[in-house]
């Protein structure tokens, strides 16, 4: 964080300063939520939780460095004091954010933000400095505490932005006000909690209403080929660009195809030229994230060279997104495991079937969470793609969903052994660990609360120590 005094901070936040022998210490380290995160010169924020109060920890932090706890009430150590802590964190994010002068790039979607934000995040980087939401910290909390992380080195912030209603981009945009807002799609996750894709698509587009007019830089960048995100440029004043395979799209691809490995290649095409590119990541769609990319740093200055040597150089940023991993026994285990909704999990499966062509292909996938009442059509529609993309097996790990994917690729199959529901992780590890081969392909994937991570661990464990059956 740019170096703010405590009675800066105090007074930006409307608090109140508690056994602060000098108010004129400067908090010159990071602002953290976590105690275990406390050093020199940083300023902890002591939210209440469910089961753990960050007051408790206030001394311990102080003892490891910390100038000052952020808090509801007094502590017995430096702290400024406010009604409301969360809403304290944002008013000091806001007010960084004003000085640090920064172009702010926020992005929302149902499905691929974090992959987008990963790729935006790393061709920006080459340009200048620039700082991004860590995994998915995209809420009320992780979004401002990101935002606390610039200097006044940053050039470039770009965050991820999350919403589970109506209004709560809308409160996000109001703690770190973006000139460039991106909607890469308006999919079925969250449909559940929302009740439609309308209400996602009015959620998303809070995003585009928050932008600056055009004449004052503000840019939406809008998929094209999604029809709720192209009707958001009626909702929007900041210049538009559109990204995607239609043909009113500003930022394009063509010849797109997939390497022997999976990984997409094409020619990218921009207002300022087009160049090739090669990405390292696994699976098509991340095409579109590719072209939405490309989109931001096309607008802040970059060439078709400098973009498509930016995206060819790209990885993976966070964890358990279409990790993949060579055992030493040839077994490919594709850690996807981190989250799942329709929409992923088929472009999932597909990445799935092109980098399987030729091997023995294995889909471990679990429960797609808040669907509503779209929660069997939808899971019975991804077993049913998983056999029709010839994936030789479908393991199915859970509950009453589970079932549904099961049976699903079951109606969907010939001959009947195309799929099989397993109770838990430990039951699909057991039946993997005694059936994979050398050269088989195991996709693993669900939403975040199944916690297959542990099959894909368990699967990597395995080959180092050279279990696999080898038939």
């Amino acid at each position: 964080m740019i170096a703010l005094s405590l009675a800066e901070i105090a007074e930006v936040v409307g608090g109140q300063t508690h056994d602060i022998p000098d108010p004129s210490v400067l908090v010159t380290g990071e602002v953290v939520r976590d105690s275990r995160e406390a050093g020199p010169g940083s300023l902890f924020v002591a939210f209440v939780g469910e089961r753990v109060d960050g007051h408790d920890f206030a001394a311990q932090v102080v003892e490891a460095g910390a100038v000052a706890v952020l808090a509801s009430r007094p502590v017995g150590v430096p702290a400024i004091v406010v009604e409301d802590v969360q809403a304290a964190l944002g008013a000091l994010a806001r007010h960084v954010v004003a000085r640090l002068g920064a172009t702010l790039v926020a992005l929302t979607g149902s499905a691929g933000k974090t992959s987008t934000k990963d790729l935006v995040a790393q061709v920006l980087s080459g340009k200048a400095p620039t700082v991004f939401t860590p995994g998915s910290h995209n809420n009320e909390i992780g979004l401002p505490l990101t935002a606390l992380t610039a200097t006044e080195e940053t050039r470039f912030l770009v965050l991820e932005m999350g919403a589970r209603g109506i209004g709560h981009i809308r409160y996000l945009t109001g703690l770190t006000p973006p000139r460039i807002g991106m909607v890469l799609n308006v999919g079925s996750a969250h449909i559940g909690e929302f009740g439609g894709r309308e209400q996602i698509a009015e959620a998303k587009g809070e995003l585009v209403e928050s932008l600056p007019p055009a004449e004052e830089g503000g840019v939406a960048i809008l998929n094209a080929d999604d029809p709720y995100v192209r009707a958001m440029a009626s909702r929007t004043k900041a210049k538009v660009i559109f990204f995607g395979e239609s043909g009113e799209a500003d930022v394009s691809a063509e010849n797109v195809r997939l390497t022997d490995s999976g990984q997409p290649s094409f020619r990218l095409h921009t207002p300022s030229g087009a160049s090739d590119v090669t990405m390292r990541l696994y699976g098509e769609h991340h095409v579109s994230n590719a072209l939405a990319a490309a989109a931001v740093a096309h607008e802040l200055g970059m060439s078709a060279d400098e973009i498509a040597r930016a995206l060819s150089e790209a990885g993976s940023l966070s964890r358990w997104r279409m990790e993949v991993t060579e055992r030493p026994d040839g077994v490919t285990v594709v850690n996807d495991a981190y989250n799942a909704n329709p929409e992923s999990m088929k472009a999932a499966l597909r990445a799935l079937a092109a980098m399987g062509k030729g091997r023995r292909t294995w889909a471990v996938l679990g429960k797609m969470a808040e669907l509503g009442d779209e929660a069997l059509a939808e899971h019975d529609a991804v077993g049913r793609l998983a056999v029709r993309l010839n994936v030789s097996k479908l393991v199915a790990v859970g509950g009453r969903e589970a079932a549904w994917l099961q049976l699903g690729a079951y109606n969907e199959g010939s001959w009947g052994e195309e799929s099989v529901h397993v109770s838990d992780a430990q039951a699909a590890v057991d039946l993997l660990r005694s059936e994979l081969r050398p050269g088989d392909v195991v996709l693993v994937k669900a939403s975040r609360s199944v916690g297959l991570e542990s099959v894909a661990q368990a699967l990597l464990e395995t080959g180092a120590e050279g279990e696999v059956a080898a038939r």
